[in-house]
């Protein structure tokens, strides 16, 4: 059986040096997964949606190894607050202030991220 995808006239926006800038159609996020997006200045952002359809963005360059690979990462809850593990070296940030949960000396940038 194969789910029809989400229908929507919804876009994902960041906030970027105080305006919103489109990234995606809000059907582009699955919820639990997340998905890479290039930024106008060439960095990445790595946005999530979890399974109640709260969206996060955070930067994708993994801290610790370099690479951007943190939008591949596996979501999950460590009391109460959203993270992402990197697929990498397992480090886990939080999904809505960027804090690195295994090292309070790491952090990566979080964005507020909205639909419009």
């Amino acid at each position: 059986m194969t789910l029809a995808p989400e229908t929507t006239d919804l876009k994902v926006q960041l906030q970027l040096d105080g305006d919103w800038f489109t990234i995606c159609d809000l059907s582009m996020l699955l919820p639990g997964r997340g998905v890479a997006a290039l930024l106008p200045e060439g960095r990445q952002v790595a946005l999530f949606r979890d399974r109640s359809g709260r969206l996060y963005g955070i930067d994708n360059r993994d801290p610790f190894s370099g690479a951007a690979v943190l939008s591949r990462g596996l979501t999950g809850t460590h009391q109460g607050r959203p993270f992402v593990a990197s697929p990498l070296l397992k480090q886990r940030f939080d999904l809505v202030s960027g804090q690195c949960l295994d090292d309070a000396r790491v952090r990566v940038t979080a964005y507020e991220v909205r639909t419009a």
